[in-house]
């Protein structure tokens, strides 16, 4: 599954979890965040780590499984006490690295054996390419994966071109490796609904009009939609209004000013321009007029430039259409930045 950051994967997993959870008794979900996972050997570790926890329970159980299902590697355990108790292992690094069959295999063969059915959701699924050898990563755990019957993997991420280059691409090792999924933004009709409800169940009201306004200025973009309803749920009494709204969004601009100058401020001048031209509605960014009127250099660096404000995340591209990514930082390039700037074009 592949969205931007923020637009609510986690969550749907968390759902989709929760529901399965309470249909099948046999079933064993594992989460694994690969955020600040960078070397292969910590992805060992981590799952091993994630999937014994998942499976076991007991202090009991978790020495037991190690001593059942590593014959070749043995780790070593660490326990910290408390009511929430943690458990970590360590590995050999080269052996890992030499021999990891046991981890991959680890689900399968633990599902096997407690018969059970296992699935494991691995967030942030391209940064394996922070790996020192990831094209030779990826064939290994094709390798074993593609073989297991009692574990089903769902892999999800936020860099687009990374993760369709990663599951289309026929010269990768997951080439159809599964379904591809892309999770689109919540339509505002949901979003209406469900700000409406949550006003309602705390006693406030807010018409499905003013609801739907707080989707389209937050860019029905999932994390700020629920951040502006909240700060209009704070400044409402008892019924919203257009001018609570209004002020709760240039609250969240400001709010977030400072980050958006220090991103900003680590963009050249014509990154800087180029995201001028696009805001005021420029559609032919490569043209020789727009690439003087904007100071852009030439054509190939406006690719370059693309290609480079892609990789930060700043903007995206889908279906020919360019757009940023953050709809905040979008508003806040228009009503702030560009505003006290209204030049940026270099003579």
């Amino acid at each position: 599954m592949i969205s931007p950051r923020c637009w609510g994967k986690s969550s749907l997993i968390e759902k989709a979890s929760q529901e399965l959870l309470k249909q099948e008794r046999d079933i064993i979900v594992v989460k694994m965040d690969l955020f600040n996972i960078r070397t292969e050997e910590a992805f060992y570790k981590g799952l091993a780590e994630k999937i014994i926890v998942a499976a076991s329970g007991k202090i009991d159980e978790i020495s037991q499984s190690i001593k059942q299902f590593f014959k070749i590697l043995i780790p070593k355990i660490t326990f910290s006490p408390g009511p929430d108790m943690e458990f970590s292992i360590s590995l050999d690094k080269d052996e890992v690295i030499k021999q990891p069959d046991e981890i991959l295999d680890l689900a399968e063969n633990l599902a096997k054996t407690k018969n059970l059915k296992i699935r494991i959701c691995i967030d942030e699924f391209q940064n394996i390419s922070f790996f020192n050898d990831p094209l030779g990563f990826q064939k290994k755990l094709r390798s074993h994966w593609q073989t297991h019957e009692h574990v089903s993997y769902f892999l999800y991420g936020s860099k687009r071109n990374m993760m369709i280059e990663a599951f289309s691409s026929p010269s990768m090792p997951f080439y159809n490796f599964g379904s591809m999924m892309f999770l689109d933004k919540i339509s505002l009709e949901h979003w209406k609904s469900f700000i409406v409800q949550r006003f309602v169940d705390t006693g406030k009201i807010i018409s499905p009009d003013l609801a739907e306004n707080i989707a389209q200025k937050a860019g029905r973009h999932s994390y700020y939609v629920q951040q502006l309803a909240q700060l209009c749920w704070l400044r409402t009494l008892e019924k919203a209004t257009l001018e609570i709204i209004d002020v709760s969004f240039q609250s969240l601009i400001m709010q977030l000013s400072l980050l958006f100058q220090t991103i900003t401020d680590r963009l050249s001048t014509t990154q800087i321009n180029f995201l001028h031209a696009l805001l005021v509605g420029e559609k032919k960014l490569s043209s020789k007029n727009v690439i003087i009127k904007y100071g852009l250099g030439t054509s190939a660096n406006v690719a370059r430039i693309k290609k480079t404000l892609i990789e930060k995340e700043i903007i995206d591209q889908l279906q020919g259409e360019i757009f940023l990514l953050d709809p905040i930082y979008e508003a806040w390039l228009r009503e702030v930045y560009f505003k006290k700037i209204p030049n940026l074009v270099e003579n």
